[in-house]
C-alpha cells in the first residue's frame, strides 16, 4: 500500500498535575485538507475554540508498513510544545 497524506489538527490544553500545570495534547482531529486544519487554527486565534494552543500538521503515513514521515507544521497558534516533543 502506498503512503497517504494526513492532515491533523492537534489542540493542546493546560492541565493541573499536583502542584504543577502541564501542557498536554487534546484529542487530535483528522481534517479533509490543509485549509480545513488552518480554519481551525483561525478559530483558536479568534477565541472560538477554548484551547491553550494548536497546530495544523501534514504527515505522510503508510499504515501497512508502519511508516510515518516527519510531520510538517502548517500553522501554529498559542501555547504548543517545543521542537523536541513530537505531534
Amino acid at each position: 500500500m502506498a503512503a497517504t497524506e494526513r492532515i491533523i489538527f492537534q489542540p493542546y490544553i493546560w492541565r493541573k498535575s499536583g502542584k504543577r500545570t502541564i501542557l498536554e495534547p487534546g484529542a487530535a482531529v483528522a481534517c479533509r485538507n490543509a485549509e480545513d486544519a488552518l480554519r481551525r487554527i483561525e478559530k483558536v486565534r479568534g477565541g472560538l475554540l477554548s484551547v491553550a494552543g494548536a497546530q495544523a500538521v501534514r504527515i505522510s503515513v503508510d499504515e501497512e508498513a508502519g511508516d510515518y514521515g516527519e510531520p510538517e507544521v502548517l500553522g501554529s497558534v498559542g501555547d504548543v510544545p517545543g521542537e523536541d516533543i513530537g505531534v
